[in-house]
Parts: C-alpha cells; sequence; structure tokens
C-alpha cells in the first residue's frame, strides 16, 4: 500500500471534550489545528503529532461503556525527553513521550495488543505490504514515519465497536482508496463502511483487522488535491 501521507493518525472519542482539551494542550503539549464538523451532535478536535493528526472525536450524546480496543497506548517521540515519559488523558487513555530513536520510534507509535500475532504479521505485511521491524516488546510494522507494535494477548476483545470512548481507530492516507479498498477486500479483509464521500473534505473507506480493529482509509483533498481521479 503506498501512503499519501508518510504518516498515520489515530483517533479517540470522548464525552469530557474541557479536560481532554486541556491534557491534550498542555500535558501531551500537541498543537490544536482546528475543529471539523463530523455529523450533528459529535465534532472532531483535531491535533498535530509530528504530521500525525491526533483526531478527539467529542460527542453530546453519552458513549457506550466497551471493551477497549486493540489500540493500547499512543507513543510520542519527542526532542528534550530523556527518559520515557508514562501519562494517562482524564478518560484513562495511555499515552508516553519517549525521545527520538527509542525503541525505533522516530515520530510516532502506536501499540496494539492482538489476539494472535501471526495473523497480524500477515495483514500488515503480507496483505497491507509494510516493511516489518522489530521493538523491544516483539514485532512492529513501519508505515511511513509512524510505527505499529503489536504484543500478543490472548485476552484482547475483538470485533470492538467504534463508537465508544478510547483510542478507536487508526488512519491512512491513500489517493486511490477506492482501487486499495477493492484490492484489500478481494484478499479477503474485512470491510467496516464502503467508500463514501464526506462533502468536499475526503472520501474515506473502513476496513477492519483480524480482531476487528477499525482502520480508516482517507483520500483527503488537503493532502491529494482533488477527490476525484479525473
Amino acid at each position: 500500500m503506498q501512503l499519501a501521507k508518510n504518516v498515520i493518525d489515530i483517533g479517540l472519542s470522548t464525552n469530557n471534550l474541557e479536560p481532554m482539551l486541556h491534557f491534550w494542550q498542555q500535558d501531551a503539549g500537541l498543537r490544536f489545528d482546528h475543529v471539523l464538523p463530523i455529523r450533528r451532535g459529535q465534532k472532531q478536535y483535531r491535533h498535530d503529532a509530528y504530521g500525525s493528526v491526533i483526531k478527539l472525536n467529542h460527542h453530546v450524546e453519552p458513549l457506550p461503556d466497551a471493551a477497549p480496543s486493540g489500540y493500547r497506548e499512543l507513543i510520542i517521540a519527542r526532542e528534550g525527553v530523556t527518559a520515557p515519559q508514562r501519562m494517562a488523558d482524564p478518560d484513562g487513555n495511555s499515552v508516553c513521550l519517549v525521545a527520538p530513536g527509542h525503541d525505533g520510534i522516530t515520530q510516532i507509535a502506536v501499540a496494539m495488543a492482538v489476539r494472535d500475532l501471526a495473523a497480524h504479521r500477515r495483514f500488515y505485511g503480507d496483505i497491507l505490504g509494510f516493511a516489518e521491524q522489530s521493538w523491544s516488546g516483539g514485532p512492529a510494522f513501519r508505515l511511513g514515519d509512524s510505527l505499529i507494535l503489536l504484543r500478543e494477548d490472548r485476552a484482547a476483545s475483538v470485533d470492538q465497536t467504534r463508537q465508544a470512548r478510547g483510542w478507536r481507530y487508526i488512519t491512512l492516507q491513500v489517493a486511490d482508496i477506492d482501487a486499495v479498498h477493492q484490492e484489500l477486500r478481494a484478499k479477503g479483509v474485512r470491510e467496516g463502511l464502503a467508500p463514501v464521500t464526506l462533502g468536499e473534505v475526503a472520501r474515506i473507506s473502513m476496513i477492519l483487522d483480524p480482531d476487528g480493529n477499525w482502520i480508516e482509509l482517507s483520500r483527503r483533498a488537503s493532502i491529494v488535491g482533488s477527490l476525484s481521479d479525473h
């Protein structure tokens, strides 16, 4: 898979807007970029982490209690950090600041708990086509400058809901979204959402990894210049 943006994004959902904004902007030190209205009752507060967008989705209606996704921790490489600094935001989402190069992390990494390590290695390596490397906890995959870190956990939940608190999805920016989505479906990847155009902002789809974790594929006009191939 060819990425249109050489880093990945990650999305989380909350009902707890003001304390979350304070944490991500003050404690985690991310730069607030802008608010993107998603639908009635949902706005996305987009924060920059060295090119990656940390998408804080605020929902007015109460989000259901649900099992955590396989996305367990966001790790951010930051100059001036000497030892890993582990934190949790007001909703309990895990964040860690590390020195650039720690565990091979030069930008951001997303640590995952997966039920079947072999299945996820096939998914990220053979099916999505990303390069494997290692980290202190096991295998990792390099998605542009970002990393996915895999650790096997037989108790990890499966087929998690996307509309719930916590880390819920990652986003890969691709130019040829319809072709990529169709190709992945042909390889047996489960579909979470068929390609759909969101106004003049983006065309997106959703796929599911072997545990049912959500992965958004996005063709964003601000990155590729147009939502049309023509």
